[in-house]
């Protein structure tokens, strides 16, 4: 029998509490997701310049001397290269191209997030119900290859010309057919995910439907949507860009990178300061969001979290 003597052992008393105590962990998923994007300095720095981007395109219409709309009355100022009146110069009517090149940027940035939102939105919720309600899956399919084999800047020509022109009615038909890739990948994702032996057992348990794609599903899904969204919204300046170029997007009294470039295009031999400013903002635009989306899009895959 051993010595109750020692000090090096000591009784310890019983407490229901703590016999049911079970382990506990401080792990937050979100707190997780900005631990690993954090450490990706590139991707930090990137999302800065987008962040800074995006508000000097407000802050420069307070610090131009020249709304973007007034027209000069002498036409010699016309074509003037950058100076110290004129920042960014000014274009064939005269126009100060500062305030134009600005906030151009800001209405391509607006259409962009607010067709990305929208995609997200209408792409994720169909993305779900066809890959987790059997009975929709075949239906959802047809539409999605109807809708999917043809071109996209099909359907804007048509509706540009049916329809007609303007900043509502472009971002209500980016959205009406741009949900596609976002839907198919969600519906993917759950598809895999949706016969694992943690959700048999919550439907087994009378879990409903919401709770289980929002509890279980939903986190394996952030990865995918966020890196959609990160493709959306250059591809959505691009492709305003595109239309704009061709006349097939917003009307001209609506200011866009797309019609700067268009705009641009009679005269950048001789004036090259009026291609150099608008596409050097599209690529900063699209090249540091993409960064930053693909750096997120790792950060928040649940595989990637200690």
């Amino acid at each position: 029998m051993q010595n109750t003597n020692d000090k090096r052992f000591r009784f310890v008393e019983y407490s229901s509490d703590e016999a049911e105590r079970t382990g506990y962990s401080n792990y937050s998923y979100w707190r997780s997701v900005f631990k690993n994007f954090l450490k990706k300095k590139s991707a930090v720095v990137m999302a800065v310049i987008f962040f800074v981007l995006v508000i000097f395109t407000f802050v420069a219409q307070i610090i131009g001397k020249y709304n973007y709309s007034t027209l000069l009355t002498d036409s010699s100022l016309a074509f003037v290269s950058p100076n110290s009146e004129f920042w960014f110069g000014t274009d064939n009517l005269g126009r100060d191209y500062w305030s134009q090149v600005w906030y151009a940027a800001q209405t391509s940035i607006k259409l962009a997030l607010l067709v990305a939102l929208g995609e997200c939105v209408i792409g994720v919720t169909i993305g779900c119900l066809w890959g987790y309600v059997r009975s929709l899956d075949r239906i959802i399919t047809e539409i999605y290859n109807v809708m999917n084999n043809i071109p996209m800047i099909i359907y804007m020509t048509l509706i540009a010309l049916v329809v007609g022109q303007g900043f509502a009615i472009m971002a209500a038909a980016m959205i009406a057919f741009g949900w596609l890739p976002m839907a198919r990948n969600v519906r993917n994702l759950v598809l895999m995910y949706r016969d694992r032996e943690y959700n048999l057992a919550s439907r087994c348990l009378g879990t409903p439907v919401w709770r289980i794609l929002v509890k279980n599903i939903f986190p394996y899904l952030v990865s995918v949507i966020i890196l959609r969204l990160a493709l959306s919204i250059p591809y959505t300046i691009a492709l305003e860009s595109t239309l704009s170029y061709l006349g097939l997007g917003l009307d001209i009294t609506t200011p866009s990178l797309g019609i700067l470039l268009r705009n641009a295009r009679n005269y950048f031999l001789e004036y090259p300061y009026l291609l150099i400013f608008p596409a050097v903002i599209v690529s900063l635009i699209t090249i540091t969001f993409y960064l930053v989306g693909n750096a997120f899009s790792d950060a928040a895959d649940p595989r990637n979290h200690v």
